[in-house]
């Protein structure tokens, strides 16, 4: 099955304005080859249910992002609306390629077997996280103002697949995605 019809496939799967994503992706891929893709939806519940979802896709040449997000009807803005952001970064440009494999009983774990879940974070320096914290001198009696102490981490995307919340084909494909993105920034 050629995989732009896969991509296609993934994105009705996840049910989350399917033409709307294709669109943006159409326009952002730019005629060139699908690589290799990953579709994740996902639903955050705060005062009330928001979804969104993003694609991943590899070129070529490129990692093209699309995010989608809802945003409900409100007083200022009384239709729903959706907002659709792609981005494509250059292979040449992207920086890491992280995986955390999470296994349960790893004593038990054998080659291949899949994880119950795996985070992909990707970083090309366009987005940077700063985690900062008191500094401390070691003394417990101390009351001194150190200043802060912290460390920059890259967070350009972060998606998460875990198989009790999506199952294990979607963590099984996050693999294979990240298989094929890591292989791809090696050269």
């Amino acid at each position: 099955m050629p995989r732009t019809i896969s991509l296609r496939q993934a994105l009705d799967h996840a049910g989350y304005y399917p033409e709307l994503v294709s669109d943006v992706l159409d326009v952002a891929i730019g005629g060139e080859e699908v690589v290799a893709h990953l579709v994740h939806p996902e639903t955050t519940f705060d005062t009330e249910v928001r979804r969104h979802v993003t694609a991943l896709v590899l070129t070529p040449t490129r990692l093209i992002m699309a995010h989608v997000d809802d945003h409900p009807a409100d007083h200022d803005n009384p239709v729903a609306s959706a907002s659709a952001t792609t981005e494509a970064v250059p292979l040449r440009a992207v920086h890491t390629v992280a995986l955390t494999h999470v296994v349960g009983a790893p004593e038990r774990h054998r080659t291949g077997a899949v994880p119950t879940e795996l985070t992909l974070a990707v970083g090309w320096g366009g987005v940077q996280r700063v985690d900062l914290e008191p500094a401390t001198c070691g003394d417990p009696q101390c009351d001194a103002d150190h200043g802060l102490t912290g460390a920059i981490s890259p967070d350009d995307v972060v998606v998460r697949v875990s198989a009790q919340a999506e199952g294990r084909d979607a963590v099984r494909g996050a693999v294979v995605f990240a298989r094929a993105l890591s292989a791809a920034t090696a050269r």
